[in-house]
């Protein structure tokens, strides 16, 4: 049986949930004492051997069924039938199998079959033997008690069950959450990297380049703007120095390899590569590229990018049949759409939601325009983009 669990971020199981066996203890320590009062009880009246061997018989059926659960039940039911045989008050043994009866089917046994053997041999005995003090009364009394102890039972471990499943749930969630966050901020950290690497990495070693080609065509009398330009790439080449830094502190902080870590930065001219990713493990991608021939801002490219990555993504886990996907220049401007249909099920498992956030702040952050809608089964992700960065 699953143990129970407190969780720290909600209300803590109750006792009888965290240790079912309390119960069991209850309901055997309830039919102890019953058992324990009829026999006090035959001794004080005198009562002959067949009464007394027919309730050492429920008291046998009790026990067996702490090891046993069907033979204790069927030798408590059997008891009650017995009892009534000989002419005794069968109430108090009737009380023991609905005990045994609860306790069988709290551990998970079949619920009908058990209510089925206890109610059969009451109703049986009531309607051969008779002798229910009480006449029908107590006849119906006796097989309705039969009902309520076995559907107690099972109602309980019902809830138990749910109890821990929720429990368990709950947990997963939790984990799910900070290893996907987790991801996310690795994934994060490493763009930065890649971005400083190439990107502002590049357009400092430009900017040293530019510099140094102005001060070879100063004139010789221009010492002033001589000195300013010696100065200017000196810092240039501090700011490669920290750049370079900053990268060493976010690869040590991610857990990545110096492979992984140094890769180039993505960009447009890797779409095709991306798409024959996805390719590769069954993904069927229907592509139309038309990529701008001017020059595109680096971070629209790695944008324009990683937007089709996640939408790929999305399709792949969560769509049906083919995605297609379309890039090209309309009116100056970078227009991308990925488009595909949702599956009824997804096999290849959950989202966590964070990766549609993460595109709309990166599109916004290259100025860029994201419309993103499920219509008529289809998920459409649309964004438009200035090839400079402008707003668009």
């Amino acid at each position: 049986m699953v143990t129970a669990r407190n969780s720290q971020d909600g209300p803590a199981a109750p006792l009888w949930v965290r240790r079912p066996e309390a119960l069991h203890g209850a309901a055997y320590a309830v039919a102890a004492l019953v058992f324990t009062g009829q026999i006090v009880a035959v001794v004080l009246r005198g009562s002959d051997g067949p009464t007394v061997l027919a309730v050492l018989l429920a008291g046998a059926g009790v026990a067996l069924s702490w090891r046993l659960p069907w033979a204790g039940l069927v030798v408590a039911s059997a008891a009650s039938f017995a009892v009534t045989a000989v002419g005794q008050d069968p109430l108090s043994v009737w009380m023991m199998a609905v005990l045994v009866l609860f306790s069988v089917t709290l551990r998970g046994k079949q619920p009908l079959v058990g209510t089925g053997i206890v109610a059969a041999s009451f109703l049986g005995a009531f309607m051969t033997l008779g002798g229910f003090r009480g006449g029908a009364f107590v006849g119906v009394a006796a097989l309705f008690s039969a009902v309520a102890g076995g559907a107690t039972g099972a109602a309980l471990r019902i809830h138990r069950e749910h109890w821990l499943t929720l429990e368990e749930r709950a947990e997963s969630a939790i984990a799910t959450r900070e290893i996907e966050a987790t991801r996310r901020v690795t994934e994060e950290r490493l763009r930065i990297a890649r971005d400083l690497h190439d990107v502002i990495g590049h357009q400092v070693a430009m900017l040293s380049l530019h510099l140094g080609a102005a001060e070879i065509g100063l004139p010789e009398d221009a010492e002033s703007s001589r000195q300013a330009l010696v100065s200017a790439r000196s810092s240039a080449r501090t700011v490669v120095v920290e750049t370079q830094r900053i990268l060493t502190l976010l690869r040590l902080e991610g857990d990545v390899s110096d492979e992984e870590a140094l890769r180039p930065t993505p960009a447009l001219s890797g779409l095709e590569s991306l798409i024959a990713s996805f390719e590769s493990i069954g993904l069927d991608v229907r592509p139309s590229l038309d990529l701008p021939a001017g020059f595109v801002e680096p971070s629209v490219g790695v944008t324009v990018y990683r937007v089709v990555q996640e939408a790929l993504t999305n399709a792949y886990r969560h769509g049906d049949g083919a995605a297609t996907v379309e890039v090209r220049e309309r009116d100056g401007r970078i227009c991308l759409t990925v488009e595909n249909r949702v599956g009824r099920s997804s096999s290849r498992g959950p989202g966590s939601g964070l990766g549609l956030v993460g595109m709309r702040e990166r599109v916004e952050s290259s100025s860029g325009r994201l419309t993103i809608d499920s219509d008529d089964g289809r998920f459409r992700v649309h964004a438009e983009f200035s090839p400079l960065g402008a707003a668009v």
